[in-house]
Order: structure tokens, then C-alpha cells, then sequence
């Protein structure tokens, strides 16, 4: 007979840091408060992009495996040492955490938790399979997560010339920069049958045991494509898109992300609702209407695919 789980230490300190996490996501911000963040997460921005368009079809590009068999490259290494060493410049007392120095995906929320008041995560190429296939699709990712909130969030994806970003309390946006950019909105969609659905990949839903809702998910919705990685996103703070998932992330993958969707009026959590923001382990952004009508698909029991 299985032994049962016991209840790690850490389980009720993490269930108090969320929910002070919800409080502080709760309370009202000055438009201002985040703004001089906003612009150094932009700068940071423009410097990874020189690095990471340099290499992105280059003959010679260094392409490894990682333990989790998904790629990394010179261009990821590069970008993210880039953005450690400009923030450990200019934000000394800041905690820094990223995709390929930054541990597992446990101890970065664990790290960000300790940490208490500022941690930037940045991501220096979210979709490098892209990258590497020469797909345009791939993005650098800088976030921060300060007074217990995702409070910055700037999402760069240079080769097809399009920028995302937000800070709380300032609203979303897409463009080069604060002065040029047009402000974004989610959509008005009420009806499920009406929604635009985004995702990555059915496997991972298979991994993990709940394709069967998500088909039936599919099946629900008005229209699905796989965008895949930020993409899925960023449409849907745009409005382009109404919902947007993914079953399993790291928060390198979302911190960034989540700003951006909840500026332009939309809601992030994971899966099941109960995780305000990108802190929990999978992750689903809606604009708002739908996503109590979302939940009980992606956890759903016993359906058929």
C-alpha cells in the first residue's frame, strides 16, 4: 500500500505568499509607481534584441539539448548573461532569475517568494525551437514581480518588428516604446461557441492526463489554432484571441506575460482559478467574461474524448 503524501513545510508558507500575492494583486497602484522599471525593462529590451536577431539564422549558431530535451543557444546564453549583467548594474538590490541560470522551475518560485519585495525573470528567447528552425515567432521575455505583484512586463519579439509591454497601474501596450506605442484591450466575447481559443500543444495535456476536456474544449469554442509560446498571449491582451492556456510553465514563461494581459483588462491564473497571476505551475488567460466557463474543462473527469 502507498504511503501517504505527507505535506511539505513549504506548503503552507506557499499558500500564505499567494495569498498575500491575490491582496497586493488587489490593491489599487499609481499609473507612475512602476513606470521607471517600465523604461529600463524597454532599454534592456533593445540591447537583447541586437544579440538575439545577430544570430537568428546565423550558418555557425551553437544549438545544444538541456536536461529537459528542449533546445538552447549561444543567442539564449548571450541575452540572458546581457540582461543579468545590465540589471545587477542598474538594479544592485534586485534579485535576478532567468531560464538558463536561474535553477528549477520550483526553486525560481521558491527564490521569488523569499525575496519578498523585487525580483526581475527574464526569459532571453521564449521559442527557441523557432529560433533555431528559423521561425520568426520567438520573443525575449523581462519581467518584474515587485511589491508582491507581476508588475512589469515587456514582451520583444525584433524579428517581426512587434514589442508588447505593461506596468501596473500604467496599462498594456504594443509598440517600440512608451512615447509610440497604441494602448491594448481584450475582446467583448461572452459566448463560448463565439471565443478564439490559443494554445501550444495537445501532448502536454495528454502528459498530464486532461486532453479529454481539452478536446471537448476545442470542440466548444468558435475556432482554435496552436500560436503557441508569448504569441498566444500577447493576442489575447490584444483582443485578436480570447483564450489562451498552457498545462504546464515555468515563470520565466509567465511573468512577463501577465502583466501585459491583465493591463489590457483581462484575467491570468492558472488553470484552475485558484492562482492569481503567473505563480502557479500551468497558466490560463482569458478576457475576463470566459474564464470561469474555461475552468471546468481543463480539470474535468471522466470525458471522452
Amino acid at each position: 500500500m502507498a504511503k501517504p503524501r505527507l505535506k511539505q513545510p513549504e506548503d503552507k508558507s506557499r499558500r500564505a505568499f499567494l495569498e498575500q500575492l491575490a491582496e497586493a494583486q488587489a490593491a489599487p497602484v499609481e499609473p507612475d509607481t512602476y513606470l521607471g522599471d517600465l523604461r529600463l525593462a524597454l532599454t534592456l529590451a533593445d540591447q537583447a534584441d541586437e544579440v538575439t536577431l545577430s544570430r537568428f539564422g546565423a550558418k555557425d549558431l551553437d544549438v545544444d539539448q538541456k536536461e529537459d530535451e528542449t533546445p538552447v543557444t549561444d543567442a539564449d546564453l548571450k541575452a540572458e548573461q546581457l540582461l543579468r549583467d545590465q540589471l545587477a548594474r542598474t538594479r544592485p538590490d534586485d534579485l535576478v532569475l532567468g531560464e538558463e541560470f536561474g535553477g528549477s522551475k520550483t526553486s525560481k518560485l521558491l527564490k521569488i517568494q523569499e525575496a519578498r519585495s523585487r525580483a526581475w525573470v527574464v526569459d532571453p528567447i521564449d521559442g527557441t525551437a523557432n529560433y533555431v528552425r528559423g521561425v520568426p515567432v520567438w520573443a525575449t521575455l523581462i519581467g518584474l514581480v515587485a511589491d508582491g505583484r507581476p508588475a512589469v512586463g515587456v514582451v520583444s519579439a525584433p524579428a517581426l518588428g512587434l514589442r508588447w509591454f505593461a506596468a501596473a497601474g500604467n496599462g498594456a501596450w504594443k509598440g517600440a516604446g512608451i512615447d509610440s506605442a497604441k494602448p491594448l484591450r481584450v475582446s467583448k466575447t461572452k459566448k463560448l461557441g463565439e471565443a478564439f481559443l490559443s494554445y501550444s500543444s495537445p501532448a502536454n495535456w495528454e502528459d498530464q492526463g486532461r486532453l479529454a476536456g481539452f478536446i471537448r474544449l476545442i470542440g466548444d469554442v468558435g475556432r482554435s489554432r496552436a500560436f503557441g509560446d508569448f504569441w498566444s498571449y500577447v493576442l489575447v491582451a490584444e483582443g485578436c484571441v480570447d483564450i489562451a492556456t498552457e498545462p504546464e510553465l515555468a515563470p520565466h514563461d509567465m511573468i512577463a506575460l501577465a502583466p501585459i494581459v491583465t493591463e489590457a483588462g483581462g484575467a491570468f491564473t492558472d488553470t484552475r482559478g485558484k492562482v492569481v497571476g503567473p505563480f502557479g505551475s500551468d497558466a490560463l488567460a482569458t478576457n475576463g467574461r470566459l474564464h470561469a466557463r474555461v475552468i471546468p474543462y481543463l480539470h474535468s473527469k471522466g470525458l471522452k474524448s
